[in-house]
């Protein structure tokens, strides 16, 4: 792994290029499409920025909602596999009504609140842009 410059750096220095070199040289599709270009990569930067934190976030949570207390793996590919079980039993326990009233209830729908918040802070543009 590298020190400097980092994955974001890189990210920032291209859409930063995009932004100040070359949207306004361009005109119509081609100027929308620099446009989209730096935009997805500021989408990139945020959320190699955030992924790691969110994952773990989302791991917790489906633990509490679930009753698991097995520690989150340690490999960020292992991680999503495990969140992905673990919200297939999260589906199959909302499936089969235990979600319909009660705390659970409540919990389930703050889980899923968070999860798309998280999700929106990603795919939003910062303030300002």
């Amino acid at each position: 792994m590298n020190d400097r410059p980092t994955a974001v750096e890189l990210l920032a220095a291209v859409r930063g290029f995009l932004e100040r070199d070359v949207v306004p040289r361009l005109e119509g599709p081609s100027a929308y499409h620099a446009r989209v270009a730096a935009k997805v990569l500021a989408i990139v930067a945020r959320e190699i920025e955030t992924e790691e934190a969110q994952l773990r976030g989302e791991w917790e949570r489906l633990g509490r909602l679930l009753a698991l207390s097995d520690p989150a793996p340690p490999d960020r590919e292992a991680l999503r596999a495990g969140i992905l079980r673990r919200n297939e039993a999260l589906v199959r326990r909302i499936r089969a009504g235990d979600a319909d009233r009660g705390p659970w209830r409540a919990a389930v729908v703050e889980h899923l609140r968070r999860t798309v918040h998280d999700k929106l802070d990603v795919a939003k543009p910062p303030p300002g842009r």
